[in-house]
């Protein structure tokens, strides 16, 4: 299975098929970021980390090379094996398995963090949480984070969307209000707060690698036919040429909460 559970009416997600966009044109997170983990202690040499929904790798290929002992889960073969071959091209010893964030095929209180970047909307919150719960070491954190594009902020953004939204009408990560709570009611019950951040960042980009980017998009890529995916490439394309530079940046909102299980 390699499917997401639907966030878009009528619209099944598979990212395996956006795996060579998102390899090649998704950055992850700036060095901001890991900055602010390793202060809050998660991304410490010698710690055993899980990421969950990690996709192609990102954050786990960057905590090996931090001296974590890193590993990744996703439920779309062909992104484990994505981050399988980029952690191999470095020489990482990241280890990558293909299994859903609801039932990690790990021991009980096998690592010190588990993190969850850009993905945990997509989890089942009840079971995904109860298995982390399991999964971390006394005194281990979950940490929960997103790095997304401000449409309402950057008219780069708000342009593509706008194409977006025209060859996928149910794409309902449209227009993000930018806004992020000061805590997360989900984990209120089972975890408590110990700390969280957020920041805005400029990210550089080509036409050409902002292109990509958004192919790589769940409304684009990971929900649409490749014919459909190739007329809106070609339109998305004709906007770019019209309306950006280039190069330039797109600016995004950086955000994670540290949730230590009660």
């Amino acid at each position: 299975m390699t499917e997401t559970k639907p966030l878009d009416p009528g619209r099944p997600m598979d990212w395996g098929r956006t795996s060579a966009d998102y390899a090649q044109h998704r950055p992850g997170p700036p060095s901001a970021f890991y900055d602010r983990y390793r202060a809050l202690g998660v991304g410490l040499p010698g710690q055993r980390i899980l990421d969950l929904g990690t996709g192609t790798g990102e954050l786990a290929r960057q905590f090996a090379r931090q001296g974590v002992e890193a590993h990744g889960t996703d439920i779309a073969a062909p992104q484990i094996a994505m981050a399988r071959e980029l952690a191999a091209q470095e020489g990482l010893s990241a280890e990558f398995r293909i299994a859903p964030a609801e039932e990690s095929p790990f021991p009980d209180a096998s690592f010190d963090a588990v993190t969850a970047n850009q993905c945990w909307f997509y989890f089942d919150t009840s079971q995904a949480g109860r298995d982390v719960r399991r999964l971390l070491k006394p005194g281990g954190l979950l940490v929960v984070s997103y790095f997304s594009a401000l449409p309402r902020l950057d008219p780069i953004v708000r342009a593509s969307e706008e194409v977006v939204l025209k060859f996928n009408p149910q794409w309902s990560g449209r227009d993000w209000s930018g806004d992020i709570p000061p805590a997360l009611k989900w984990a209120q019950e089972d975890f408590m707060q110990q700390a969280m951040f957020w920041f805005d960042a400029t990210i550089p980009f080509s036409r050409e690698s902002w292109r990509g980017r958004m192919r790589a998009c769940r409304g684009i890529g990971a929900a649409l036919s490749d014919e459909e995916v190739r007329r809106f490439d070609e339109a998305h394309w004709a906007v770019l040429e019209r309306i950006a530079p280039d190069h330039f940046t797109v600016l995004h909102r950086v955000n994670a909460h540290f949730l230590l299980p009660k």
